[in-house]
This record gives C-alpha cells, structure tokens and sequence, in this order.
C-alpha cells in the first residue's frame, strides 16, 4: 500500500494530466453533435475491426458447430427450391405421362425463382422491392436492457441505417449505425424497439416490444379483449412500416392473461429467433419504404425526419 501512495505521489502530475484530457474529450463529444457523430463513427469502424479478428479466432475452434448450422439451413433452403416430393399413395393417382417407348417420363416442374424462407415467408433472392444483402454476425449483447448486434458488412455492400434486419427464422433487428464495412443493428431485444405484427389466423393488428428480462419472449401489445386469442398463435409481420415484408414470423403465442384495468390483452409471445446462436443473416434493402416515407411527409402524416419502429 505504501509504495502505491509512493507511486500515485511520484507521478501525480501526469496522472492528473492524463485525467483532464479524458474529462475535456467527454465534453467535447458531449456538447458538439459534429465530434460526437465522428466519434462514434470512427469508433464502430475501429470497434468492428476488432470483433472481426476476434470473431476469426472463435471461428477457427468451433467449425465443427459452424458447418452443422451451415448444412441444416443449406437443406431448409433447397426445400425451397424445389416442389416438394409426393408420397407412394399420391404418385400412384397421378396420371403419368409415357415416351414412345413405353416408359414412364420425367415431366420436368415449372421453372420458380430462387427464393429463401425467411420465417414462414418465401422471398426471391433477387426480389427488386426487398433485395437481400448476406451477413454475418460478429458480434451481439443478451444480457442488457438495450441488446446490438454488429455484422461485417457496411456501406460498401450498400447497407444503410433503418434497413429491416433476419435470419431463417425470422426477424432480428433494425440497421442503427454504418460505417464503410461494418454496421451495428438494433436488436429486437431492445427497449425502443417496436414492430408492426399481426396475428397471422385472423390478422388482428398489434405491437411487437421486449420485456427487458428474457431474451426468448417479447410482449404483443393492442390486442383488444374482444378478439379472440389462442395459444400456439402465429405473429408475422404486418408490412406496415415497409421495413420488413408482410409475413415475416415473429414468434408464437405463448400465453396470455386478461388485465382487469385495461382494454387489451397481454399476450406474452416466444420469439421465433434463437439471439443466443444467431450466426448468418439478411439485411432487407426496402426499396417501397423511400417512396411511401415522402408520400406521407408531404402529406403530413408523419413528420419529417421521425423514426418508425
């Protein structure tokens, strides 16, 4: 204890220093939106650089995990791509063509686009209104009241902030800052966010908001009490933010519970999207949203500049 005192003593003026130039860097960033947009640019930049590497490294001793995810999601998506195969009892119904020879012929499907499930969803991977731009997680929080996910792609790729971000199962967030290769994307475990949802059986309209204590479950809220609700219901999304496509699957009603001092329902929905081993997503580039975003500006529906969930 005494040589610390000795060691605080002998270089307290630099010590000091070096405290006024941390203090006077705070304020500065404070008070000036100009440095503090910079900083936090930069930061994410430099910030991404080094959850890249880290991430490479954690890579490197779990391939074995990586590559199982990899060919479970390759199988959902082929399922996709072609029509699905008929069992013994259908085939045997099923007129079947014959070449001059007699023999059975293949007759070939109509041709369909290469689409991904998204969560109940099936989205062409060149859709011109919703382009998908593949990513990768390199980073994410669980366990705060405001969770971000950071991914390694930015605006080199064309990522842009407000761009709807999912996964194969559903939705994950919301693009919050980009920088030139990376972006930090507001998680659906976050306090402020909010998503347009419908109950996809009868197609009541509601909210989408966390808790703030389970990263499994999220609140469904505005469901009046004279709608009918039922557990094992499917929440999708609405469309109606133009962030994220109709249908998008959300979750599952896990319960609900009528609350005497008001006119909704609580219903407590289990998310669609493990957050805890989330490895590849899509960001959604939502080409209606710019147009349908200045239609209602101008006609003063919504204000200029105003951030919807």
């Amino acid at each position: 204890m005494r040589n610390l005192f000795a060691f605080l003593f002998r270089y307290r003026g630099i010590l000091v220093f070096g405290l006024l130039e941390v203090l006077s860097l705070y304020f500065l960033i404070r008070n000036s939106s100009y440095q503090r947009a910079a900083f936090f640019n930069s930061a994410n930049a430099y910030a991404g650089q080094v959850l890249d590497v880290r991430t490479q490294i954690y890579d490197y001793f779990r391939l074995v995990e990586v590559n199982r995810t990899l060919v479970a999601e390759n199988a959902a998506l082929r399922q996709q791509l072609y029509p699905p195969v008929l069992s013994r009892r259908e085939t045997d119904s099923v007129p079947v063509a014959l070449d001059t020879l007699g023999r059975p012929r293949l007759v070939a499907a109509a041709a369909k686009p290469d689409s991904l499930l998204l969560g109940l969803r099936t989205l062409p991977a060149r859709d011109v209104d919703y382009p998908l731009l593949p990513a990768r997680v390199i980073n994410q929080t669980l366990r705060r009241v405001d969770n971000y996910l950071t991914l390694n792609i930015g605006q080199r790729e064309g990522v842009q902030t407000g761009m709807g971000v999912l996964s194969v199962n559903g939705v994950v967030g919301r693009v919050k800052v980009v920088s030139e290769h990376y972006a930090t994307v507001t998680s659906l475990l976050h306090s402020k966010t909010s998503i347009s949802a419908k109950i996809q059986r009868d197609g009541t309209f509601g909210s989408i908001k966390w808790l703030g204590d389970d990263p499994t479950h999220a609140l469904l809220d505005y469901i009046p009490r004279q709608n009918k609700v039922v557990r094992g219901d499917t929440i999708v999304t609405s469309g109606y933010n133009a962030i994220f496509p109709e249908g998008i699957l959300i979750g599952t009603v896990d319960s609900f519970v009528k609350e005497p001092d008001k006119n909704f329902w609580t219903v407590r929905v289990r998310l669609a999207v493990d957050f805890s081993n989330l490895t590849y997503v899509y960001v959604v580039k939502s080409r209606p949203k710019m147009e349908r975003d200045t239609l209602e500006v101008k006609a003063g529906i919504k204000p200029e500049g105003e951030e919807q969930p």
